[in-house]
């Protein structure tokens, strides 16, 4: 490594908090985005490269010899290629822990909208149901409490814990969903097929890989209650988006709540955003963006590295 390190966040606009610069002597360079024909340009001779989004794959990493540290400004890393940085030496950071009050509270925000309809109410006052009623309240879409659903979390790592903490609260049964196709189930968890069949709500905090990619898909949807809830604060290709519409228009299922599509952003349209269903809210990927945990990952985020160059590295994925 130079003697002085040069140091690039590739996508700084990710970021839209101060960030402090890191107690050591370095060269710090930023660029609001990087497109994958800028990423060389960019990179220049960086020893450290901090990415939120923008993908670092083999032969992106084959043309950075100097790489020695990826510093995720995010929790996801599917965006790297973790096994070719192994090979090359390149360590691989994260940040974690973060999120554990924003996400929980925008996954519960969700599960409260939908429940009690509220979509659904705003449009029909918009539309003057209320005002033509002929007594003192308008009877719309039906209203549902939490207190007394049952909730299946599809991951029970520390954000679906806080999940769970948050719909305690509200009386909610928890089931911890077993792996979809495990052999054996986990004391404390239900089974993927039996879980989705008998919760009013799911709600998916798990990572996207190859074994998670359409993790619900038409055949988990037919097996959900016609009146359930889905929520999805975790990444879009967890949810085949083709087969969420169709069971939406059919009937098939009670709402859904999405924080994430599969292509981020959207900027080629998604039938999602057109289909203007009351039981549909989808929110810009933001269950992460309170300014409180912006500022928290913006902090780890730096540790990291001073960690890193202090010989004692952290949040490895690359251990």
């Amino acid at each position: 490594m130079p003697n002085t390190p040069s140091i690039v966040f590739l996508d700084r606009a990710s970021l839209p908090v101060a960030l402090r610069q890191p107690d050591f002597p370095h060269i710090w360079r930023e660029h609001a985005s990087t497109q994958p024909d800028e990423l060389l340009q960019h990179a220049g001779h960086a020893s450290i490269l901090i990415s939120n989004k923008v993908r670092l794959d083999a032969a992106a990493l084959a043309e950075l010899p100097h790489l020695k540290l990826i510093a995720v400004a995010a929790t996801g890393y599917n965006m790297i290629d973790v096994a070719s940085c192994r090979e090359r030496g390149i360590a691989v950071c994260n940040i974690r822990g973060y999120a554990d009050n924003t996400v929980p509270e925008h996954a519960l925000m969700l599960m409260l909208a939908l429940r009690r309809q509220l979509p659904a109410y705003r449009a029909d006052l918009q539309q003057g149901a209320w005002q033509r009623a002929s007594q003192f309240c308008h009877f719309g879409a039906p209203v549902r409490d939490l207190h007394g659903a049952t909730l299946a979390l599809i991951g029970s790592g520390l954000l679906g814990e806080g999940v769970a903490r948050l719909a305690r609260a509200f009386g909610m049964r928890i089931l911890l969903v077993e792996r979809r196709g495990a052999a054996t189930v986990r004391d404390g968890y239900t089974r993927f097929e039996q879980a989705l069949a008998e919760a009013d709500v799911i709600s998916l905090h798990c990572p996207l890989t190859d074994s998670t990619r359409n993790l619900i898909g038409e055949a988990e949807l037919a097996l959900m209650k016609p009146e359930a809830i889905l929520i999805n604060t975790a990444r879009g290709g967890l949810i085949d988006e083709t087969a969420l519409l169709k069971a939406l228009q059919a009937g098939q299922l009670g709402g859904a709540g999405l924080d994430v599509l599969i292509a981020e952003p959207p900027t080629e349209g998604n039938p999602l955003l057109d289909a203007r269903l009351p039981n549909l809210i989808i929110t810009p990927h933001i269950a992460w963006a309170s300014r409180q945990a912006m500022e928290a990952l913006a902090e780890q985020l730096i540790g990291n590295i001073e960690a890193f160059m202090a010989g004692q590295p952290r949040n490895l994925v690359t251990a």
